[in-house]
């Protein structure tokens, strides 16, 4: 297929891409590389750099069969001090991406929501029926479900919503305000510096590795069972912050003392996936926390040898 990945030079885009490569698709990237960095595109993926609010990039999306919609304002803490740039580019910059794909006929559209949606419920394991957004990040997601249907509605743009837990692996945005947990740790201890936690540390996560997450975009491509429907994407599994610290510093055999730092507004107190959606599909998750770990740590490790951490 020819697939077309915005964000392509983030976390999620990068990793995808190279998958899609390897299983021999043709694959177009955009990226504005305010979050993303260019060294992460692979090679094969041919890059644009655009930014996903500019309707010159219509013709980018001429003759593509699936659009991956991953482009994002996407720290919780930067949203939260940047409401009007957080509608701009998540809410503004995702219709400007429905209507390209709607004007080139565009099969499909995968694009990210967020396990931020479930902020304010209190229902645990939680299914996607149970949005409760409270964060100016999690009300710009919650737009992107609206439009998707509409433009299902109005137009039959196909689309599948995915709804992301903690997502890691090689590649994870460490150069974000508040970086994610997982490489934040790592980095720190490997620096031999004090990591930092806010708050007490108690908040749980459900995470998910991002190999696993990918075996469901493979599947979005050609199962008609994923078509306008929405799916959480975890592990099923949570755990505190102080219990990943615990585990990647026994991984790690470094012990350094984190920094406490006050808690962050805007966070939910807990995540926890409810997947049976997507294990209906036959999505398995793969890949445990510890070796998952293992793998992360390894990338991170290897990129600080070459200098680029």
């Amino acid at each position: 297929m020819r697939i077309l990945i915005t964000g392509v030079a983030g976390f999620i885009g990068s990793n995808l891409a190279d998958r899609l490569l390897m299983e021999g698709h043709d694959v177009i990237g955009i990226d504005n590389l305010v979050y993303g960095l260019r060294l992460n595109v692979p090679d094969g993926v041919v890059f644009h750099l655009q930014d996903i609010r500019d309707k010159d990039m219509y013709s980018l999306f001429n003759g593509v069969d699936v659009v991956f919609h991953f482009a994002a304002k996407n720290c919780i803490a930067d949203c939260q001090c940047d409401p009007v740039g957080t509608a701009d580019i998540n809410v503004r910059g995702t219709v400007n991406v429905f209507e390209a794909a709607k004007r080139a006929m565009v099969k499909k559209i995968v694009y990210a929501e967020s396990s931020a949606l479930y902020e304010g419920c209190c229902k645990y394991p939680t299914s996607e029926c149970n949005e409760a957004p409270e964060s100016f990040y999690a009300v710009s997601k919650m737009s992107s479900k609206y439009f998707a249907d509409a433009y299902h509605r109005y137009f039959g743009l196909i689309f599948t919503a995915l709804r992301y837990f903690c997502v890691y692996g090689p590649v994870q945005d460490y150069r974000r305000t508040i970086p994610p947990v997982m490489s934040a740790f790592i980095i720190k201890l490997l620096k031999g510096e004090p990591p930092i936690i806010y708050g007490t540390g108690e908040k749980r996560r459900d995470f998910v590795y991002v190999d696993d997450i990918n075996d469901f975009h493979v599947q979005c491509l050609t199962d008609e069972r994923t078509d306008n429907q929405v799916f959480n994407l975890g592990s099923g599994v949570n755990y505190s912050v102080n219990e990943i610290y615990s585990m990647i510093a026994d991984l790690l055999d470094i012990r350094i003392s984190p920094v406490r730092k006050p808690d962050l507004p805007g966070e939910a107190e807990t995540t926890l996936a409810d997947i049976s959606a997507a294990q209906g599909l036959g999505w398995i998750v793969k890949t445990d926390l510890r070796t998952g770990m293992k793998h992360a740590i390894s990338y991170i490790k290897s990129e600080m040898e070459k200098g680029n951490i």
